[in-house]
């Protein structure tokens, strides 16, 4: 037996003149072997969705910058992982008093208690490490991943609009939202001695906020890489100038920020500001040096700083252009014999010498890639018969 929705709330908006039934629970799957139902939170469900949207425009871009798939994969499944228990240790660690005396609970995320941040710095080092084994151009990757992470934010914020949490102070703007969740939170915080609220008022629905903050700068962010990149890792450098100023701003109005102990200093606020200041030192660097010595970017897939290992791909690759080229010639040719007046045969006349231009560039191209391949192929037999003697 399947129920849908089983824990409605009314939420209402200032502006607006009607209420939205919003429910926690996206269904609960009873089965006559448990005890208890199985509940599928609409989080989750939410979260998966940003998550997937997320990976189809990374894995489309990675194509386009010819990233290997099982490259790809390795640092998906990797960053995943780690990411997952990053925003949990973040949290434990922030919240250390009642974990230390309830360890059980530590692995239990299914209560809640995930961090962005912390599961933004245990995804990068689980991938930092992934490209150092797969031999992938980090900083490369990581401007993938800023776009990626926009992405996933804008959406999985509405979890936490399902869930009725993570909203702020009270506010007469006119989109401020009231539910019985609110009301019921912001009692308990009045009841444990916080001053400046009122339960019966509506708060700042500050995930929405993060939302289309994150799903604005998504579009900015791909508009830059596209039109104005100069470098590896501009990209990611300016997600972390755009997404720090909104949290450093954001958090500030939220009422379950995670506090540095017994001070009035938030921690995901202090490390908004530090990262918005880190990342725009090495924006201005990286545009100054770019400046000076300018050097187009290609795929993500290799250290442009360290030669290439495998002149053998190199030579294969060679072959797959020259074999397009000799295509194009073709195709000219057949254009030519086809053409019907003198404007026609002048056009095809024009595009056979370009082709047969690019044939003579990659005829070149591919017996110099085929001359490494059987060099480092002539060292690395030379060098296993040395290993064997």
């Amino acid at each position: 037996m399947i129920r849908f929705f089983t824990d409605p709330v009314e939420v209402a908006f200032t502006a607006l003149q009607k209420t939205f039934s919003v429910s926690s629970v996206f269904c609960e799957i009873s089965l006559p072997f448990l005890s208890a139902p199985i509940s599928i939170k609409w989080y989750g469900v939410i979260i998966a969705f940003g998550f997937t949207l997320a990976v189809l425009f990374g894995g489309r871009k990675a194509y386009v910058w010819k990233i290997d798939i099982y490259k790809m994969l390795d640092i998906l499944i990797w960053g995943a992982l780690f990411g997952i228990i990053g925003a949990r240790l973040y949290y434990v660690f922030n919240e250390w008093g009642y974990y230390s005396a309830h360890p059980a609970e530590i692995p239990a995320v299914w209560h809640g208690g995930l961090a962005i941040y912390g599961g933004l710095i245990g995804g990068v080092l689980a991938a930092l490490g992934v490209c150092l084994v797969e031999r992938v151009n980090i900083r490369n990757l990581l401007d993938l991943c800023g776009m990626s992470f926009l992405i996933g934010q804008g959406i999985g914020r509405w979890g936490n609009f399902a869930n009725q949490e993570a909203f702020g102070t009270n506010t007469t703007l006119p989109w401020g939202m009231y539910s019985e969740r609110t009301r019921e939170y912001l009692q308990y915080l009045v009841n444990g001695g916080a001053t400046g609220l009122d339960p019966s008022q509506p708060v700042h629905p500050t995930f929405l906020y993060e939302s289309l903050w994150c799903l604005l700068g998504f579009a900015l962010l791909y508009w830059v890489c596209q039109k104005h990149r100069r470098f590896s890792g501009q990209i990611f450098l300016m997600y972390g100038i755009w997404y720090g100023i909104e949290r450093a701003v954001v958090e500030g109005l939220r009422t379950d920020s995670l506090y540095i102990g017994n001070t009035n200093i938030r921690i995901s606020q202090l490390f908004s500001v530090i990262l918005v200041l880190v990342c725009a030192i090495l924006l201005a660097i990286g545009f100054a040096r770019d400046k000076k010595h300018h050097a187009p970017i290609e795929g993500v897939d290799f250290y442009r700083e360290i030669p290439v290992y495998n002149k053998k791909r190199l030579y294969l690759d060679a072959r797959k252009q020259l074999f397009a080229a000799r295509c194009e010639v073709l195709h000219a040719v057949t254009l030519l014999d086809l053409a019907s007046d003198e404007t026609e045969k002048d056009e095809a006349e024009k595009k056979l010498a370009a082709a047969e231009k690019k044939l003579a560039k990659m005829s070149k191209t591919e017996e110099k890639a085929k001359m490494a391949a059987d060099e480092q192929a002539a060292r690395r037999a030379a060098k296993k018969a040395k290993k064997s003697e």
